[in-house]
């Protein structure tokens, strides 16, 4: 899959509340094709009180989008890209964005 954890993304489809956000993926299911992203498509889960949790409740939390709904998003040039892997000339695999715009410029994994 070529979401990563801390990528940071765009919602491309979905929920009409939640088309245009942007954020940062906090998990990835690649068995599902899943990612949960910060902030978007939240639910609520009615939670009865237990010895973990006292009080109970409604607790709201991130809910899992399939991966083609979400597109890698540049915080460098302000637009959504595929991604694509290439080799470099130490013959290690490297992602690089697909846009024009970028210049393919390879993604790192602290971005």
């Amino acid at each position: 899959m070529k979401i990563r954890k801390n990528d940071t993304v765009k919602i491309i489809a979905g929920s009409y509340k939640d088309r245009g956000k942007i954020g940062k993926v906090l998990k990835v299911f690649p068995d599902k094709e899943r990612v949960i992203v910060e902030g978007v498509n939240i639910i609520k889960r009615h939670t009865r009180p237990s010895q973990k949790n006292q009080q109970g409740g409604i607790v709201e939390k991130e809910a899992p989008i399939h991966v083609s709904n979400v597109l890698y998003y540049s915080n460098k040039f302000n637009v959504t890209t595929r991604i694509g892997y290439k080799r470099l000339e130490d013959g290690s695999k490297a992602r690089y964005c697909k846009n024009p715009v970028c210049q393919e410029e390879i993604i790192t994994d602290n971005q």
